[in-house]
């Protein structure tokens, strides 16, 4: 149809179903989970603006506290007679599995946009694959699967006319990451196309169905039993048969429109096809540029997309097969454990049986992809080599080294396909704007150009800090490379300590371009270079380009923003891709348009960042001879097997060579990672450390309390500990202050190989304050180059690992003590100068020997268990913090039976040794150590005194049934549980449980680490998210209030409960720490936690600073409630802070883009949401301080 009226523009996968599901959506019941999220995003956006869907009104969108509480307001909506659509993913969909159910029973037009996602079982995962979407196949959902982000354009107002058609759900899916998040130049036909399909009068038909007292007055969701369930079941049969015809009449109108095939099935390939592969997902595209590959040299291959997975029509696959096929490899993008084979293999064996094909034809069933695997054309070609050579099996595997099952086919690694178009490869650092930069290049050569345009990013599971890769491809032909960029035209690395951590170039085309940004000279960078590095430009013929960019956007005033310089530098050196002169033009164009809200003086830097670009390019010669350098691979091997065979090989990107039989070792089976590891990695990614001055310095260990990943530590030192040091400690030290380190040394010693560089410790530093107040230079700290410093890393490794923390010279009440306890948490993957951290670290000091630690599935959990990189470290008699992760719902409940379970030994033990007691055989010394266990078996310190005694003496008795207490000898000790999340867990979805285990009245400790938004799924709104704060799903601002969830559990009158925030009184959050683990009950614990997502004005390195503001304005209240009082006849509640001033609180929230964005875009009710915001918080001072009379 040349008349349709289309639209080209540069989108991925989750804004292209956001875009189609909005016109056909009257309510959106929403829940953030990864990687669907930005769908509902978009949702929220459009319908802030105002935007109309095809029944002429805003569609309204509802944030749920959970994925189950989402289907379930959506199952109202749909009944009460609204278009309903979700958004969802992974564990999210498995929660809606009881409603999905009922959807189907009740024959409601239900929709859900699936960005398909791996499930959690032995580790959790983000990342795409078909375990979530082949999990509610049992359901009988309507399944529609695209493949690419132009079929998620082509095909989600198909998904939303099928399902209102069809009186019957449906279940729009694709590729989590691959699809949803990569970004590409597709055509959008018309809205008024779509609406003309739109079936009015179902449409009508729904609505009258819809319960209604006034017209439709009946009762549903009735109770059967065993005489009439089975036929009603039964009864549905022809409602459901009809689906397929239905599916199929929009499927032809789908290829009518677009000009592009669609139906159940889609075959394509060489009609005389001897092999063939049956797939569904993004692999398809891959495949795709394989089988014409294949054909163009002779072969008889072919393949079918499946795009309507259920309802499995065996006739509508049949009918595409070619006659001449003699073999099909069926691929599946899941595991299934003890099944004959996955299931879109079942169902095609199924399919083939049941019209009598089975005979004729060999079918053979292979995994692919788990986990957004990657899957290169020569892994298909695989498939497509074995196949009819007698070597073929069921139960393969593909991308993997299977050594263990030995499932895994053989790949021709010099496979490669010719395209026409330019690939580009982008190493960065997370945060570091190289994503953003790459996303806005993206956009400038689709509109610019007209080319077709592709990216995706990959991600370091980590947080801002970690490594990412943008793969870009441009070109005048449609792009179907679903898989990563291996052979570059141009390659570009934000940090220099990359080129010897990652082989880069070996993903680098013979001719192709390389830029790396580094402050070093030519001279010292040749020095530096590894030899690899050398004989890869050399053997390649690549030419090799240098930037000090860091140079450049401090010398203009952009800090350590270098994203827009190293953009320019990339245009400059493709010329190719277009003309420097117009990318120049339109970079300018998009900057106004990103940074004028901030101002113009922004938009004025970004303008100079991009001319700067060009100019401080150098192009570094490479030297021929180099290609006769001898070199092997460097690896950062230290001796220990677990670092230099597993941990460093994922580390250096290299992970996805690692062998199978690598994970029946060192208990990785079940997903266990050792300790004491993040130290090691050393990954140089500041680029500016804090430099210790001792002549200036107080000793106060102010820099050490506030560091988020405890990179920065005070030592008090024997003599003969200086001594045996490094050379140059001696130098390094001064003398110890105070009568209890009498003839000690002291030293802050930074490890500015692991620091990040976030500057917080040198905002805080009460020397630098004292030194500003009085106008002098007499700084204790300063952030300095970090290679400068990369000689003290000695120090670090001595003093760290190597001497002992004295924890007996100050009390550990206050920062000083605290500062020389051993932090069990160090060198997380948090952010810089994230604020959750310091409460973990803090927390690890004070109790970390004894933690038993279960983690609620978000921000903390990825920094603390990012594998195989877990932060936590033992001492020297193998104590440490254990700690597990199992969901977000659920994490209350996991750590309560954590809880359980210790209480039963404890209970075991207790009762082995009364009976102990009562026996004539048992000596009276062991008889007296007896009893002093029990008198303190809950009181850790002590009990730790008794132990070693009461099991020599145990161990000596001639009392045999005392003997049994050995078995639990690795429990005498009692644990110290802690329930660990973010207010997203706490506040939403997981609220159910921890409601239930705060009332048990057992001995559990909760901390909450409150950022006041969904900080790890990208900044949703939360309950704990004040009125006027713009996140996700509010983007016009918060309607509602935050929940006070200290006064719901002050309520129960037995739970300990304080609001804490480092910033305002740190003195008082140790306290709150320490009351909380001596409380024989349950405790919670709210900690403030500036974040990212709150943008802060200067950055996280004013967090503390934050802290300190909110507590002061009456943002956030700071109080201590000690049920334990109560029976002393005190007062419970103890406020930690003083009358908040609260006409600083207008001030306070403007520092922070959340609230100050709010008058500009929604500049009618700004006002009204930012007056509601502060009454609210003067209403929870009073109601705090009124429960304390």
């Amino acid at each position: 149809m040349s008349d349709v009226k289309k639209t080209m523009l540069s989108v991925d996968g989750n804004t292209a179903a956001a875009i189609g599901s909005y016109n056909f959506t009257e309510v959106a019941a929403i829940y953030p989970i990864t990687p669907s999220s930005p769908m509902a995003d978009h949702v929220d956006v459009y319908a802030s603006q105002g935007k109309k869907n095809f029944f002429g009104n805003v569609v309204k969108v509802c944030e749920m506290q959970s994925e189950a509480g989402a289907s379930g307001a959506l199952h109202g909506a749909l009944q009460g007679g609204s278009l309903a659509t979700t958004y969802t993913a992974s564990q999210g969909l498995l929660l809606m599995i009881p409603n999905i159910y009922k959807w189907c029973g009740e024959l409601l037009p239900a929709v859900m946009h699936v960005s398909a996602r791996s499930l959690a079982t032995r580790s959790l995962s983000i990342f795409g694959d078909h375990q979530d979407v082949y999990a509610i196949r049992q359901t009988g959902i309507t399944m529609l699967c695209s493949h690419s982000v132009q079929e998620v354009a082509d095909l989600t107002p198909v998904a939303h006319l099928i399902a209102i058609e069809s009186s019957y759900p449906m279940c729009h899916f694709f590729d989590g990451f691959r699809t949803s998040h990569e970004i590409q130049n597709v055509e959008f036909v018309a809205d008024e196309e779509w609406e003309k399909l739109l079936n009015r009068e179902k449409v009508e038909e729904f609505r009258a169905r819809a319960l209604n007292p006034h017209t439709h007055p009946v009762t549903r969701g009735g109770a059967e039993n065993d005489d009439i369930y089975f036929q009603g079941r039964e009864a549905q049969n022809e409602h459901y048969n009809k689906v397929i015809e239905i599916a199929d009449k929009y499927f032809k109108k789908a290829s009518e429109l677009t000009g592009r095939t669609y139906a159940p099935f889609v075959y394509v390939g060489d009609k005389k096809a001897t092999k063939v592969i049956i797939a569904m997902g993004s692999v398809t595209e891959t495949a795709l540029e394989v089988v014409n590959d294949l054909m163009s040299k002779g072969e008889k291959v072919g393949l079918v997309k499946v795009h309507l997975y259920r309802p499995f029509s065996a006739k509508h696959l049949v009918s595409v097969l070619p006659d001449t096929v003699k073999e099909i490899a069926v691929l599946d993008r899941t595991k299934e454990m003890g099944a004959v084979g996955e299931p879109l293999y079942e169902d095609v064996v199924t399919a083939l049986t049941l019209t009598n094909k089975i005979d004729s034809v060999k079918v053979i069933g292979g995994r692919y992809g788990l986990s957004s695997k990657d899957t290169q054309p020569k892994h298909i070609k695989a498939v497509y080599d074995v196949m009819l050579t007698g070597k073929e099996f069921h139960n393969f595997t593909i991308g993997i080294n299977d050594d263990v099952t030995h499932l895994s086919l053989k790949a021709d690694d010099n496979y490669e396909i010719a395209h026409n178009y330019t690939s580009c490869l982008f190493y960065g650092l997370g945060s570091d704007g190289t994503v953003g930069a790459n996303k806005s290049s993206v956009k400038i050569i689709g509109d610019a150009t007209h080319q077709y345009a592709q990216a995706y990013f990959a991600y370091d599971s980590r947080k801002s800090g970690g490594v990412t890769r943008s793969h870009l491809r441009f070109g005048k032909e449609p792009i179907h490379s679903t898989y990563y960029v291996e052979h570059a035209d141009f390659i570009s690395c934000s940090l220099d300590t990359y080129v010897f951590r990652f082989d880069m170039l070996k993903n680098l085309k013979r001719g192709g371009t390389f830029l790396l940004n580094t402050d070093m000279d030519d001279e010292t960078l040749i020095k530096s270079l590894p030899n690899r590095v050398k004989n890869q430009l050399a053997t390649k013929g690549a030419k090799f380009y240098v930037i000090d960019a860091n140079k450049i956007a401090a010398e203009i005033g952009m800090g350590r923003h270098t994203n827009t310089i190293l953009q320019s530098a990339f245009f400059y050196l493709n010329p190719q891709i277009m003309p420097y002169e117009d990318a120049n033009k339109w970079m300018k164009k998009l900057a106004e348009k990103t940074y004028s809200r901030k101002g113009q003086e922004i938009v004025e830097l970004n303008y100079k960042a991009i001319d700067k670009g060009t100019e401080g390019l150098r192009e570094i010669k490479v030297d021929p001879a180099w290609k006769d350098l001898p070199f092997v691979r460097e690896r950062n091997t230290i001796g220990e097997d677990y670092f230099d065979t597993y941990v460093d090989h994922v580390n250096t990107l290299d992970g996805n060579d690692i062998p199978v039989s690598k994970f029946t070792e060192f208990e990785l089976l079940d997903g266990t990672m050792e300790e004491n590891i993040t130290y090691k990695e050393k990954r140089s990614i500041a680029d500016r450390v804090p430099e210790w001055n001792k002549d200036y310095c107080i000793q106060c260990n102010q820099c050490a309390f506030v560091c988020p990943h405890a990179t920065i530590r005070p030592f008090l030192l024997t003599d003969e500990e200086v001594n045996k040091g490094p050379e140059g400690l001696v130098d390094h030290v001064k003398d110890a202050l105070g009568p209890t380190v009498k003839g000690m040394k002291f030293v802050i010693q930074v490890s500015p190989m692991n620091c990040v560089g976030c500057g917080l410790c040198v905002n805080e530093c009460m020397a630098n304050k004292q030194a500003k107040l009085k106008g002098n230079d007499h700084f204790a700290l300063k952030m300095v180059e970090a290679k400068s410093q990369f000689d003290k890393e000695k120090y670090a490794e001595y003093l760290y690992k190597h001497t002992e923390y004295k924890s007996d010279k100050f009390p550990t009440n206050t920062v000083k003590g605290v500062g020389f306890l051993m932090p069990y948490m160090e060198i997380s993957g948090a952010c810089a100068g994230c604020g959750e951290t310091p409460y973990y670290r803090l927390l690890s000091q004070l109790f970390g020997k004894d933690m038993l630690v279960a983690n609620a599935t978000g921000c903390s959990s990825i920094y603390s268990g990012s594998t195989p990189l877990t932060p936590f470290v033992t001492d020297k008699n193998g104590n440490g913090v254990a700690w597990a992760n199992s969901l977000f719902e659920d994490n209350a409940e996991y750590g309560y039976g954590m809880r359980l379970a210790t209480n039963y030994k404890l209970m075991q033990i207790a009762r082995i040794l009364e009976a102990a007691l009562n026996s004539e055989t048992v000596e009276v010394e062991l008889k007296t150590t007896i009893k002093d266990y029990l008198a303190n078996i809950k009181n850790k310190e002590e009990a730790r005194k008794i132990i070693p005694n009461l099991v020599n003496l145990v161990k000596a008795s001639k009392d045999q049934a005392v003997k049994e207490v050995l078995e639990f000898e690795r429990d005498l000790l009692d644990k110290s549980v802690w329930i660990v999340g973010g207010d997203g867990w706490s506040y939403d979805i997981g609220y159910g449980g921890l409601d239930h285990v705060l009332a048990s009245e057992d001995d559990v400790n909760v901390m909450v680490l409150d950022t006041e938004v969904y900080s790890n799924t990208g900044g949703q709104s939360s309950k704990s998210s004040q009125t006027g704060s713009i996140a996700q799903f509010t983007a016009s601002g918060k309607k509602t209030r935050k929940k006070n969830l200290a006064l719901m559990a002050m309520s129960y009158g037995t739970v300990y409960v304080a609001q804490v925030a480092l910033g305002a009184n740190p003195m008082k959050a140790i306290q709150a720490f320490k009351e909380a683990e001596s409380y024989n009950g349950p405790s919670l614990i709210i900690c403030y936690a500036p974040c990212i997502n709150q943008g802060i004005k200067g950055g996280l390195v004013n967090s503390i600073a934050t802290e300190k503001a909110a507590v002061e304005c009456g943002y956030f209240t700071t109080f201590r409630y000690d049920p334990r009082k109560l029976e002393e006849g005190k007062p419970a509640l103890e406020l930690d802070c003083k009358e908040p001033d609260f006409t600083k609180f207008r001030e306070f929230i403007l520092k922070e883009t959340r609230y100050s964005q709010l008058p500009k875009v929604n500049p009618e009710h700004y006002e009204e949401l930012f007056e509601k915001s502060e009454k609210a918080a003067k209403d929870r001072w009073e109601r705090i301080k009124k429960f304390g009379l």
